[in-house]
């Protein structure tokens, strides 16, 4: 019995070594100039989303507060990842410690579920907006916010953790380098020697409980707000009902995109796309969102618009209660 202990503690390794994007190694340098663009312009306009919502009188509403979330998501969601990413491309500082590659694959999970799970959150909030607008206040209020913001956080949380139990439980005995740019679950699962059958079942059910469900929400709810905009009498109450929703519509197309083209090459396409198209996409999965989502409600929100017009023309007034 100690020699198995023995023998599985020598097969955890003191760390691994992440490859970066296998194939395109000469070209790490040319590829960490958007990389490093994108976080800059994910980490500016996230911060600068952050600071509207804490300051701005006219923005402390249940809609913007989502917004918050998914900016407070984001951010963690990319800085979990691109820094990492960038410190291979630039100085090839390549080791990573086994216990903070299992942390860097709880926090990078964790917060893509959190991330769909806060889509899905908005949706619900477009529905009540739309379809029962004398009620928003009131159903829509700041305890419950808080309380649907804290389950979805929670729920990633309960959901990932064993990720890291099972792929702790492992003995790793096909040598440690991850041809990957940061620690992903099966990556690194498939460096064990052991039976990883549960790992990858796991993983799925996990894919299916979070994505299959938000977007089941997400899809009810739009349909039914369809349904409510398609029935107003006016074209022009039309066309603004369906224009606050299409911020929000943007953000599910650069989130979902990336993840359904990741889901699908990896299990109908593994043998034709070469593993640097993989990897590629599985980092603009990660950076995309944080990078856009601010840009996209930046245009199309006329509150945040305003707001930063405000600012930069150096109005005193940075307060405003017209809605």
């Amino acid at each position: 019995m100690i020699m198995l202990i023995l023998n599985q503690t020598d097969l955890i390794p003191a760390s691994f070594i992440l490859n970066g994007i296998p194939g395109l190694e000469d070209m790490h340098i040319w590829i960490s100039f958007p990389f490093c663009s994108m976080y800059v312009v994910a980490v500016v306009g996230n911060c600068g989303l952050l600071y509207l919502i804490r300051y701005e009188d006219s923005l402390h509403r249940p809609m913007y507060y989502f917004l918050a979330m998914l900016s407070l998501t984001d951010l963690v969601m990319c800085s979990s990842t691109i820094p990492k990413a960038l410190c291979i491309f630039w100085f090839h500082l390549k080791e990573i410690g086994f216990d903070e590659c299992l942390v860097q694959m709880f926090f990078i999970h964790t917060f893509t579920g959190m991330e769909s799970g806060v889509l899905m959150l908005m949706a619900l909030d477009r529905y009540v907006a739309i379809c029962y607008p004398l009620r928003y206040s009131v159903i829509l209020t700041n305890d419950v916010i808080g309380k649907v913001g804290l389950a979805t956080f929670l729920r990633g949380v309960l959901l990932i953790t064993p990720f890291t139990f099972l792929t702790k439980r492992l003995p790793y005995c096909r040598g440690n380098v991850i041809p990957h740019t940061y620690c992903d679950h099966m990556s690194v699962a498939k460096l064990s020697c052991g039976n990883v059958k549960v790992n990858a079942i796991y993983g799925l059910m996990v894919a299916l409980l979070i994505g299959g469900f938000d977007i089941l929400c997400i899809t009810v709810s739009y349909t039914m707000i369809l349904r409510a905009v398609v029935s107003l009498s006016s074209a022009d109450a039309r066309q603004k009902a369906f224009s606050t929703c299409t911020a929000h519509i943007c953000a599910i197309v650069f989130s979902y995109s990336p993840a359904f083209f990741s889901f699908f090459s990896h299990r109908f396409g593994g043998h034709t796309i070469p593993p640097s198209c993989h990897i590629i996409m599985a980092n603009i999965y990660l950076l995309l969102p944080p990078t856009m989502n601010p840009v996209v409600y930046g245009v199309k929100t006329k509150q945040i618009r305003d707001c930063v017009m405000r600012i930069l023309s150096g109005s005193k007034d940075t307060k405003s209660h017209n809605i």
